[in-house]
């Protein structure tokens, strides 16, 4: 993907040199997606080749909070051992905004018996993609990443709005693949190709979408893994180039009422590693049966990953009917009321597109378990239910309406447990346990404003 991928570490450290940079951010991504590290001298990082952090570090909520007790220290030692990082040569990028020349480079987590560690999410997604290695097949995706600029707000108690853009306006209606819309904000999205650029991230299409201030960026399909890091990346990188003009960018799955939730659509295929072919498709052109069981698959099993794929309480605002983000499984070829869609394309290009997933998911885990949905239904041969060639918002809600409903139904998927692993899905469950806590302390003003003076 991005030039580096057979890197080793000779060819980083010829790389730094020749950027010369003299600082290394060590990232490792969290449950929450959120970069954890350290910022290590360079001379420090070439010498070391690595470093240490507490293994609860990575298996965290967005609060920063973790359980006290349960099953979750069945997993993390209550000793709080570390973890052993190694750097993954591939993924070095330079941080483009830094004042003086920094690197940055993602790092795998294992113990000290050289093991991956199984709740970080980078293992979770390498797990799941050697699955796939074994069976001589290789999984490609390619997300479709939501997020909204709102003005910049310091109030957590005041609602979200649009940002002002050049004219010196916010939008007050909804813009839809205007161009002139995104134009507004063109010093932003300047800054934003110019990060992406420097940092190699290959992104294509900036489109606006339909709510104020709500756009979408494409990335070119590749390796689940390299895509992930460059969702991880992305992300960083228009937080920074937001606040660099005044205004936040947020991937929250609901940030405004009344505007559509923001979603990270993923298509993915899949291919022979000996022929390189498109197993979705025979040789005909038609589609295979593996096309038909990765579908039945994702509706067997998407239900029981919904924890995965909308991880917040914020994340089941946006699956609502007739608001752009779909309410069921079933599946139509170009057609987007439905969950799971099957794009018009050529058949080397015939593919699936979860449309599920919201743009506040974790990209390691959301990728992960996308293709563990499909990795089951070609496994164990399960046939999808006829196609959906209609409004699928007429039909009936087939997903999780809540966290906690999310929570129960994923900890019940026993083969879901089994790809991804079981140790993962103790320590996921357990924290959003935790947030979902967390979150039941707070009154929110509906509560206030309905059942105050009437109840």
């Amino acid at each position: 993907m991005s030039g580096r991928d057979n890197f080793t570490y000779s060819d980083l450290e010829q790389w730094l040199d020749q950027q010369r940079v003299t600082e290394i951010e060590c990232l490792v991504p969290d449950l929450t997606g959120v970069a954890r590290g350290k910022i290590l001298p360079r001379q420090k990082f070439t010498e070391d080749r690595g470093m240490r952090l507490p293994e609860v570090v990575v298996a965290m909520g967005v609060t920063g909070e973790f359980p006290e007790e349960g099953p979750y220290y069945d997993v993390i030692t209550p000793t709080d051992r570390d973890m052993h990082l190694r750097p993954d040569p591939a993924t070095v990028r330079i941080v483009p905004w830094a004042t003086d020349p920094t690197a940055q480079v993602i790092h795998d987590c294992f113990d000290r018996d050289g093991r991956l560690v199984p709740f970080a999410p980078r293992s979770v997604l390498r797990r799941v993609c050697e699955l796939f290695k074994a069976e001589g097949l290789e999984p490609v995706v390619a997300p479709e990443l939501e997020f909204y600029l709102v003005a910049r707000n310091t109030d957590p108690d005041m609602p979200l709005k649009p940002p002002i853009g050049r004219s010196g306006r916010a939008e007050t209606s909804r813009q839809a693949y205007s161009i002139d819309a995104v134009n507004e904000f063109d010093p932003l999205f300047e800054d934003v190709y110019d990060y992406c650029e420097k940092m190699e991230l290959n992104v294509d299409t900036l489109i606006h979408e339909i709510g104020a201030g709500q756009m979408e960026i494409n990335f070119f399909h590749g390796y689940p893994l390299a895509l992930a890091d460059e969702v991880f990346f992305f992300k960083r990188t228009v937080r920074e180039a937001a606040m660099r003009h005044d205004m936040f960018a947020t991937f929250m799955a609901k940030p405004i009422a009344g505007e559509p939730g923001s979603a990270m659509h993923v298509h993915q295929s899949i291919l022979r590693q000996d022929t390189r072919q498109n197993l979705f498709s025979n040789p005909d052109g038609s589609p295979s049966r593996e096309f038909y069981w990765y579908i039945g698959g994702l509706q067997k099993y998407v239900p029981a990953a919904m924890a995965l794929f909308a991880p917040y309480v914020n994340s089941y605002r946006r699956l609502a009917r007739f608001t752009a983000a779909p309410i069921n499984i079933q599946w139509g070829t170009d057609n987007r009321t439905v969950g799971i869609r099957s794009p018009v394309a050529p058949p080397a290009a015939r593919r699936v597109e979860n449309r599920v997933i919201g743009a506040d998911a974790n990209p390691y885990v959301a990728l992960a378990a996308t293709l563990a949905c499909g990795y089951l239904g070609i496994k164990n041969r399960i046939e999808p239910t006829p196609e959906c060639k209609g409004d699928a918002y007429l039909g009936d809600y087939a997903l999780p309406r809540s966290l906690g409903e999310a929570l129960e139904k994923l900890r019940a998927e026993e083969a879901l447990a089994e790809v991804l692993g079981s140790d993962f899905i103790t320590v996921y469950a357990e924290v959003k346990e935790t947030e979902f806590a967390e979150f039941m302390k707070v009154i929110s003003p509906w509560e206030r404003e309905h059942l105050l003076l009437h109840v």
